[in-house]
């Protein structure tokens, strides 16, 4: 496996990296207090897409037992003393539904839980099938390191199918990207300013990628923020331009 330097360690250490439960239950810790590590690559966050099997409300947390297909897990909620955060803990969430599970990997008495700071219904079906090629892409370029503009054109094949008609954005500072790049920033340029940025299926939807063409669109955003033309802001599926 590929070497990470260690701004890139820092970089994945401090992001929300998605994954399956079957990968949970594949990470490995050193001891009880080190960070765990997928293929020796340090995590922190983690962020799902499951099935809520069964709510159990406790005195101090909530559980959660949920299923994605590779397995079942546990995610814990904790009851914040505030009143205004315990009214929205569990609101709207119900058993069989689908949610998107946020937080850290916990253990304790050698049972594995997610430590869940954010836990909320899945209301486009699309986010499940676009979950599992984020996993998919994510795996892979820490396996193998980004993809390259050569590889890129080879994968992409005719990119002008995302592109909107030309503009002189040809002749800017963007014209040496590859179209799909080109019709993102478009895009994001033309949106109105939102400190909680876009979300990824926005973007998806406005240079004419579904489901099937998710991963091409994460491997063209996930170029973007190494070249440092965008960045995410609230968590890893909404993005804005650099300024």
């Amino acid at each position: 496996m590929r070497k990470l330097t260690s701004p890139q360690r820092s970089e994945i250490k401090h992001s929300i990296r998605p994954v399956t439960i079957a990968l949970l239950n594949k990470a490995t810790q050193a001891h009880t207090e080190a960070e765990w590590r997928f293929d020796d690559v340090e995590i922190g966050q983690v962020t799902l897409v499951a099935q809520v099997l069964s709510i159990q409300p406790q005195a101090t947390n909530c559980v959660y037992i949920i299923v994605d297909g590779t397995g079942q897990f546990e995610a814990r909620q904790w009851i914040d003393e505030a009143a205004v955060t315990n009214a929205r803990n569990w609101a709207g969430l119900r058993e069989n539904m689908m949610v998107r599970v946020t937080g850290g990997l916990k253990s304790f008495g050698n049972k594995r839980y997610i430590n869940t700071q954010h836990i909320r219904p899945v209301n486009d079906d699309h986010e499940v099938d676009f979950h599992q090629l984020e996993v998919i892409t994510t795996t892979l370029i820490l396996e193998r390191g980004p993809v390259t503009s050569g590889s890129k054109d080879v994968v992409m094949g005719d990119a002008s199918a995302y592109a909107a008609p030309s503009t002189s954005m040809s002749s800017d500072a963007y014209a040496h990207l590859p179209k799909l790049q080109q019709a993102i920033i478009r895009f994001m340029a033309e949106q109105p300013p939102s400190s909680e940025g876009i979300h990824v299926f926005a973007i998806a939807r406005a240079v004419g990628g579904g489901a099937t063409d998710a991963q091409k669109i994460s491997a063209a955003l996930d170029s973007l923020m190494d070249e440092g033309l965008v960045y995410t802001t609230s968590d890893d599926s909404h993005f804005t331009l650099a300024t």
